[in-house]
């Protein structure tokens, strides 16, 4: 622990951030965070200070603008928040707890209002999590509290308030409950539903890409949650693995983290400029600072079904200004030249969601849930149920174009055989062969001789069957439902 402690540097951090270092110099100083938490968590910090997101802007932009920088201490880059259970980024003893009221019981680590706390279950970019315990009501919940540190920012608190609100407007059975907030006292908290599960990141991170059902069924939740805060007049603005939760035991999505959510109307109106996101996952506009729709969510949606597809996510590079720019200007690696055992048509949805305008997305959130819900079901039972029409006609369309470019060549040699063979001379005599081989002269003579009038209609006739045959089949074809 003290020699990972004797390689922690706070220069070298923000030199990797905004890309001073060598090639070298960056894999030793990433290798070293990855194995860090407290370096990765700083540095996750210090790319969200509000001069760096600024020259991030002024990098990806091509025209000039007059930058506004949200100061919220960590815009664009929260962590996961293990709402329910997850991996403890830091220990208690590393925590100032003493706002924290004592309790009777020994066992406890403290009160926070009526609530008995009983240990540390995750940590997120504005705040810590905490299991709790409540007497009144015999339960246990999860209690998310502003991280001491930004207690006195104005800014920190507000955003927290405004998250516990965007979160508490949606009802919905795919979206974290949100039971209570107390944003009144030293520390603003909110109480949420104490549930086992896993977050979406984890078990891509154990298993790798997931099979065609599960990609489904996770991503109808999620977009029928997000259905569910678009009708809210909200945006999410943070859509991750890590902000997708699944509940263990049962096949339950839950999205969490309305930290970054604002509301449809303020965001039509922000000014230029504003960075907030994951930036692995954010759109186009977000990462250009430009101002966001619903359709925002529906491209980080993208993402992360394409990192549920491949095991990563689409757009990726050493840096996070490579990142940014990766998403700005080029497309993600095809999924089927990393993942050829998916069906050829979810690709095609995933490309629609991350296409770079967001008017060649999907509408609404809605329209995709209702599609994936078409798709899953056939998935499930694909004898009974066929592919949405907009996926099966372009899969009828290829198979039938190979279907009809094979009956045009057997119909091309069909026509060429019955061209070039000579009809048979049925008036020809069956007595024993003459010892005497007549001529090549001789044996075309005798053909066109033989080939009468009788012939000729019955060389038609014969043209004329085959190609209704083959015309048939070409219907036949066609009418398919592949």
């Amino acid at each position: 622990m003290v020699a990972q402690a004797s390689n922690c540097n706070h220069r070298r951090l923000k030199q990797l951030l905004a890309g001073d270092l060598s090639r070298e110099a960056e894999r030793d100083v990433a290798k070293h965070v990855e194995t860090c938490d407290a370096c990765r968590h700083e540095m996750e910090t210090l790319a969200a200070e509000a001069n760096w997101w600024q020259d991030a802007r002024q990098y990806l932009s091509s025209t000039e603008v007059n930058c506004v920088i949200d100061d919220s201490p960590t815009t664009g880059n929260t962590i996961d928040l293990q709402v329910i259970a997850g991996e403890l980024d830091t220990t208690p003893d590393e925590m100032i707890l003493d706002f924290l009221a004592p309790s009777d019981n020994p066992a406890m680590l403290g009160r926070l209002g009526s609530y008995e706390i009983l240990e540390v279950i995750g940590r997120g970019g504005m705040g810590i999590v905490f299991k709790a315990y409540d007497g009144e009501l015999n339960r246990y919940l999860a209690i998310k509290v502003l991280a001491p540190c930004y207690a006195s920012s104005a800014a920190a608190r507000k955003r927290f308030a405004r998250e516990a609100q965007a979160a508490a407007a949606v009802v919905h059975q795919h979206v974290v409950a949100i039971h209570g907030v107390d944003a009144t006292g030293k520390l603003p908290y909110l109480v949420m539903p104490f549930v086992a599960c896993e977050s979406l990141q984890e078990r891509i991170d154990r298993e790798g890409p997931l099979d065609t059902k599960d990609i489904l069924r996770i991503a109808l939740q999620a977009a029928e949650g997000l259905a569910a805060a678009h009708a809210q007049g909200l945006v999410h603005r943070d859509v991750k693995p890590a902000n997708i939760l699944l509940e263990r035991g049962v096949d339950r999505v839950l999205l969490t983290d309305f930290g970054l959510a604002r509301a449809i109307d303020d965001a039509a109106l922000t000014r230029s400029g504003i960075i907030a996101g994951t930036p692995q996952y954010m759109s186009p506009e977000q990462a250009k600072g430009e101002s966001i729709d619903h359709r925002t969510d529906l491209f980080s949606l993208g993402s992360v079904m394409y990192a549920m597809c491949t095991g990563r996510s689409p757009f990726r590079a050493e840096t996070t200004m490579g990142v940014l720019r990766r998403i700005c200007d080029e497309e993600a690696r095809p999924i089927r030249e990393v993942n050829a055992d998916l069906p050829p048509w979810l690709p095609r949805i995933i490309e629609k969601l991350l296409a770079k305008s967001p008017g060649s997305r999907f509408e609404t959130a809605g329209e995709l849930a209702l599609l994936l819900e078409q798709c899953l079901a056939h998935v499930q039972h694909p004898t009974a149920v066929a592919l949405p029409d907009s996926l099966a006609s372009r899969e009828r369309s290829r198979v039938t174009q190979y279907a009809v470019g094979g009956a045009l060549v057997i119909s091309c040699l069909v026509i060429f055989a019955l061209f070039f063979t000579p009809p048979t001379n049925n008036n020809a005599p069956t007595g024993p062969a003459t010892e005497t081989t007549p001529s090549a002269a001789a044996q075309v003579e005798a053909t066109a001789t033989s080939f009468d009038e009788q012939d000729q209609l019955r060389w038609s006739d014969d043209l004329d069957s085959e190609m209704s045959q083959i015309q048939f089949q070409i219907q036949t074809l066609e009418s398919i439902d592949f």
